[in-house]
């Protein structure tokens, strides 16, 4: 059966002397494995197009096996320029990878598909670790696991201040609550807060600062702690 889409490539692997197995994340048909024969060839037809960070429409053959087969590549957006800065790659794969581990085989995740499309669009266009963050944030949301930022999830207490993040609770500890917890500035609090509460452009506007760096390192925990393993892409951040 064939079928058509749009999609983000998340991994490429070597197969035999000229194949490669792409991994893809689908508008419709959700995270797809595939072999694209012959790629590695020189004067391949689409080889060069199924790089990771390609926003690409594609075609593929499903058969009986688990490996469907690319039949056509398209390119909508090759994303080059997130390829050829070292610091926008390292976040750029941390978020393919998330995707990667986040979303399940065949299954469709419209919504995972344009979140990741728009922050490989910002990431490119503002090159900001905040990106990333950002996308690994709204991707727990998006899972279920959206944080809790003005309610102490231990006690309950609603007046704050919120001093701790607890990534077992699911958010954030009052002063009490959070003694021996990791520490959560009032300035990394509100900046999650505009992250997650539809002010993303307010925060990305905003300059570096150690804010950005504490909501990163927590987001890149949180996603760890949510898929229950290291991302490999972490040690290149």
């Amino acid at each position: 059966m064939l079928y058509r889409d749009q999609g983000v490539v998340l991994r490429s692997i070597k197969l035999g002397e000229t194949d490669r197995i792409v991994t893809l994340m689908g508008q419709r048909h959700g995270k797809v494995r595939a072999v694209a024969k012959g790629v590695r060839k020189p004067g391949s037809r689409f080889g060069a197009r199924l790089e990771p960070t390609s926003h690409i429409a594609f075609q593929c053959y499903r058969g009986r096996g688990e490996l469907d087969v690319v039949t056509q590549v398209e390119t909508i957006d090759a994303n080059r320029g997130l390829r050829e800065h070292y610091g926008c790659l390292t976040h750029a794969v941390s978020m393919l990878e998330a995707t990667d581990q986040v979303a399940q085989d065949r299954e469709p995740s419209p919504a995972i598909y344009r979140m990741l499309v728009g922050a490989l669009r910002t990431l490119a266009a503002r090159p900001t670790p905040l990106v990333s963050a950002a996308f690994f944030w709204k991707l727990l949301s998006l899972e279920g696991f959206h944080p809790m930022l003005d309610t102490c999830t231990r006690c309950g207490t609603e007046s704050g201040p919120f001093t701790a993040f607890d990534l077992h609770e699911g958010g954030v500890l009052c002063e009490v609550c959070g003694q021996g917890a990791r520490p959560l500035s009032a300035e990394s609090l509100a900046l999650l807060g505009q992250i997650l509460g539809g002010e993303l452009r307010v925060a990305l506007a905003a300059p570096p600062s150690a804010a950005t760096v504490d909501v990163e390192h927590l987001a890149l925990a949180a996603v760890e702690h949510h898929i229950e393993r290291r991302l490999r892409s972490a040690a290149l951040l």
